[in-house]
């Protein structure tokens, strides 16, 4: 969809005449999308001011095409500016120009990531070369016509009000392949902007690029999908075995029988919403991800989707295997506040991978959309949720298999599941069943025949942390798959001071959260030193695991019990408890926490607790 298009000589003359952000505006309203009035209005006024004194040039002709506020296919992302035509040798070519009101930014330490400040507050956000270069490559991934028609994509920063002072913090090595694919051009770039524009852009040619951009059916491109087979192929990470292969399967060909059945049926778009259940270790994740791309092999289009960015952000770098040609692979991996404005069935298939996490509402502020579970059936064909809902660990966590049903109805969509689907055998934790159902006796969720842990696993209990943590390093360095998380006891003082630590125990014991440093700490090399969470775990695995169980959890008159008040004050994961004065789920979330923590380590699970009675009560089940 695009918003607002026009010769380069409209443009000009709307611009010019002071019209240019009233005339989106209208435009926006007639197609009854919402939009941040008051900011992106003022944006446009001031922005295409600038942009027409790149473009208002003699070697650019007036018939070439000009487009503003163009959404992306299968996201809710949308381009700032885009300009089409041909050029000397009559190649089709659309630049595709990301516009920034910055006057600073900060350098960090990772590749395509700078800080500056927006919405009132200095944030971390991606560098805007990189955004153009994902952009475009999202459009020529899954635009058929682009890439029927030959359409070259040239992406682009324009910063206009950006100091040269401070050019250093943004054009620099640290982010210089992002720049060599998307050039950053600042305020003093202006010449440079006009003859980068019109090395592609001449003259409007014979085909009407923009039409053929916002008419494209979409598919996913062929280099997309042979990278994502290639990838996947040998790749032990994603190997199926036993009752993951028969779970695949028999949902793949649900899946593919139904978007061939709704392909066919032109009288109505039938809809199909897969639901499976499954407790930790049983393969959902790896299940999922093996659907995904089997379905872009199929020429379907699918995304991968989650609520926390770190299960997504561990399976991308397991699949692009560090090739940044690949980067627009990222694409296929959504956040679950992704679908607030998609249109209905814009998608072939959306699998939602822990589901149970899933909100009702999106955004930083909880403040868009409805439901996203609602949301995501409304976006597809097909969509499939992977769920445990034994898992949920926040307030915020709606997800679950009655409200994917009332869901599903309110979008006329048909449910599938059962036990043919459903993921049972634990590939986990040794592979044994029995050790989750010792952890259910254990922190006392539901009463089981396993009172003892008499189980093929190493399971051990430290009175001293740093003595647990080096027993884990050892482990660790065998395959860099063993690391330490916590129960959210602990503020996050990192966040703002990097040179503090978060976490203190006895034995000088002392650490920081991983989430303070990357969202890819489960794979990372350097990365055990920091402690994970519930936040940035959820869906990994590792070897051998260690666990500090903070004052949230002790034991006290012959029982387990929770206390809501030891979790930190940083913690939003039992916001609105005391207000609510819903203890139950505050008991249940916190024994959830532990389960699913205590449930990631493959080979074993190291465990030290802050309370010294829940240790010998935990020994003596051993």
């Amino acid at each position: 969809m695009i918003i607002y298009r026009n010769t380069k000589g409209g443009f000009v003359s709307d611009v010019r005449s002071n019209n240019i952000a009233a005339i989106i505006e209208n435009a926006f309203v007639s197609k009854n999308i919402h939009h941040n009035n008051d900011a992106e209005y003022r944006s446009w006024a001031n922005s295409m001011q600038y942009l027409r004194n790149v473009v208002d040039v003699n070697q650019i002709d007036d018939e070439c095409q000009v487009a503003i506020e163009y959404q992306i296919p299968l996201t809710s992302k949308r381009v700032d500016f885009l300009i089409s035509g041909i050029d000397d040798h009559n190649r089709n070519n659309i630049v595709v120009i990301e516009l920034k009101q910055w006057d600073n930014c900060e350098k960090t330490q990772k590749p395509d990531i700078v800080k500056t400040y927006i919405g009132g507050a200095v944030r971390t956000v991606v560098h805007p070369s990189y955004q153009a270069y994902s952009y475009a490559k999202t459009i020529e991934s899954f635009n058929q016509n682009v890439q029927e028609y030959n359409i070259s994509l040239h992406p682009c920063a324009y910063l206009h009000n950006y100091d040269e002072i401070n050019r250093e913090n943004i054009d620099c090595e640290l982010y210089r392949q992002a720049i060599e694919m998307a050039p950053v051009f600042l305020a003093k770039d202006t010449a440079k902007l006009t003859d980068y524009i019109s090395r592609f852009i001449k003259k409007r040619g014979n085909v009407d690029l923009l039409f053929l951009i916002e008419e494209g059916r979409l598919r996913p491109a062929k280099a997309l999908q042979d990278a994502l087979v290639s990838m996947l192929k040998g790749n032990r990470e994603f190997f199926l075995i036993d009752e993951q292969k028969v779970a695949f399967e028999t949902i793949k060909t649900l899946v593919h029988n139904s978007l061939r059945e709704v392909s066919s049926n032109s009288a109505s778009v039938g809809k199909y919403t897969v639901i499976v259940e499954g407790g930790p270790g049983t393969g959902k994740s790896v299940v999922a991800i093996q659907l995904l791309c089997d379905l872009i092999k199929s020429g379907y289009t699918a995304n991968y989707v989650t609520k926390n960015a770190a299960p997504r952000n561990v399976y991308f770098e397991k699949l692009r295997r560090n090739d940044y040609k690949k980067n627009y692979i990222k694409a296929l991996f959504k956040g679950s506040g992704s679908f607030v404005e998609a249109g209905k069935d814009v998608f072939d298939c959306l699998i939602a991978d822990e589901a149970h996490r899933l909100q009702m509402k999106s955004g930083r502020y909880n403040n868009k959309g409805e439901c996203q579970t609602r949301e995501i059936i409304h976006s597809a064909k097909v969509s499939v949720f992977f769920i445990d809902e034994d898992q949920i660990v926040t307030t915020y966590d709606s997800g679950s298999v009655d409200l994917i049903k009332r869901c599903a109805a309110l979008e006329g969509s048909t449910v599938i599941s059962g036990d043919d689907i459903n993921l049972v055998s634990q590939f986990r934790c040794n592979g044994s069943d029995g050790y989750l159902a010792f952890l259910d006796d254990l922190l006392g969720i539901r009463e089981t025949a396993n009172k003892i842990m008499d189980l093929d696993y190493d399971i051990q209990v430290f009175d001293s942390p740093s003595k647990m943590r080096e027993e884990l390093r050892k482990k660790n360095e065998i395959s860099n798959k063993s690391r330490m998380i916590a129960g959210y006891c602990y503020n996050w003082v990192s966040q703002k001071d990097k040179s503090l630590f978060d976490i203190f125990l006895p034995d000088d014991f002392k650490a920081q959260w991983n989430f303070s440093d990357t969202s890819t700490w489960a794979i990372d090399e350097d990365s055990f030193e920091q402690v994970g969470c519930i936040h940035t775990s959820p869906g990994l695995e590792f070897d051998y695991v260690g666990v500090i169980i903070g004052k949230d959890l002790i034991y006290k008159d012959g029982k387990v019990c929770t206390n809501y008040l030891a979790r930190a004050k940083t913690d939003s994961s039992l916001k609105g408890i005391k207000k609510n004065r819903n203890f139950e789920l505050a008991d249940r979330i916190i024994r959830n926490t532990y389960r699913t923590i205590l449930s990631r380590g493959q080979k074993g699970c190291y465990i030290y607790c802050e309370d010294t009675e829940l240790s010998k009560y935990i020994l003596s089940r051993l």
